[in-house]
């Protein structure tokens, strides 16, 4: 902090303004760390001055001790997690895409319930929801959808959602009450800045654009204003339609493609170093990296990490702080 109090002193701090805000963002995220470290050695003071004070029988100083204990908990989770969060991007916007798998029916209403369970845990923890594209399915849910997550961290989160889901349920679409197995894939890059750099040719691109359907505000369906962008090289497609215009959404769409991209690169540098799982899977058997069985029993298990919840519901509506946890330390000491 020091470092940067000095840079900015300097009269020509500000000339390149790209280099002065990442600074300051460092800076921000520096004076985050101390008031986290601070705020943990006061509740420890504030600990051990009620222990000064107990005894045996003060049931008062006792339930004091125990709200400190709580808060002085609470507190060191949070910094952890931002200990844990040390990539380049993890403090960014997510950009998240949901794809049902084979199974028709069933694969659609699941990737609607794992939307669902997403945009429920993004509320909880005052994420802004930015709809971006979707495509419902024939009879019910979703065949696919893409949304943003906005706000501090939220792709260092989120990170932890992305690969093949697997469901074990009786299904409510069975008329004889069968029990199924379905799949969905969750997909989740970073919102990139210009800071990076990602190079995309215009001969790389295939661009489609059609009429928008589903949500998107008054008059969206009136042009051939949504856009589907394929880059050749990779097979990577986006698709945007909330945007009014086609130049928008096109805009749109080039900014979810360069986070992809950044997300691929990124993904192959960690499989080199071996400090990862393998990447993108079929959707399908072997594949998943999360259980959610409802029947026979109920039980939500993490396949890499190990961790698990016989919350079943909760987890389906949104309680996914075990799992992110756990990730991350994960993610910090794979096994």
């Amino acid at each position: 902090m020091a470092e940067i109090a000095q840079l900015e002193s300097q009269p020509d701090f500000w000339q390149d303004a790209n280099k002065a805000a990442g600074l300051q963002k460092e800076k921000n995220d520096l004076q985050a760390q101390v008031e986290a470290f601070k705020q943990l050695q006061d509740l420890a003071d504030e600990f051990t001055l009620c222990c000064s004070y107990w005894d045996d029988g003060d049931v008062s100083v006792g339930r004091d001790l125990l709200a400190v204990a709580a808060r002085w908990s609470a507190a060191y989770q949070q910094m952890e997690r931002q200990l844990l969060m040390s990539e380049e991007c993890d403090g960014n916007n997510a950009i998240i895409s949901i794809n049902a798998g084979a199974g028709g029916t069933e694969s659609c209403d699941w990737a609607s319930m794992l939307y669902r369970m997403l945009t429920h845990w993004m509320q909880a923890h005052h994420f802004k929801l930015k709809f971006i594209a979707a495509q419902e399915g024939e009879v019910a849910g979703l065949k696919s959808t893409t949304f943003m997550a906005i706000g501090k961290d939220a792709y260092g989160l989120l990170k932890s959602e992305s690969g093949i889901h697997r469901l074990v349920r009786i299904s409510p679409f069975d008329a004889n009450a069968r029990r199924h197995t379905s799949f969905a894939s969750v997909y989740v890059s970073p919102e990139v800045d210009d800071n990076i750099q990602i190079e995309i040719l215009e001969k790389d691109l295939k661009i489609d654009v059609y009429r928008s359907g589903g949500s998107g505000g008054q008059g969206v369906n009136t042009t051939d204003s949504a856009v589907r962008m394929t880059h050749l090289p990779t097979g990577i497609v986006v698709t945007c339609q909330n945007e009014r215009s086609q130049l928008q959404n096109r805009a749109q769409a080039l900014k979810i493609l360069r986070s992809r991209l950044y997300e691929k690169a990124q993904e192959e540098k960690r499989q080199a170093q071996a400090k990862l799982e393998a990447g993108k899977k079929d959707i399908a058997w072997g594949s998943q990296i999360r259980s959610y069985v409802l029947h026979p029993y109920k039980l939500v298990k993490d396949h890499r990490t190990e961790f698990e919840s016989s919350a079943a519901e909760k987890v389906l509506d949104g309680d996914l702080d075990g799992f992110i946890d756990a990730y991350l330390h994960w993610r910090a000491n794979p096994k």
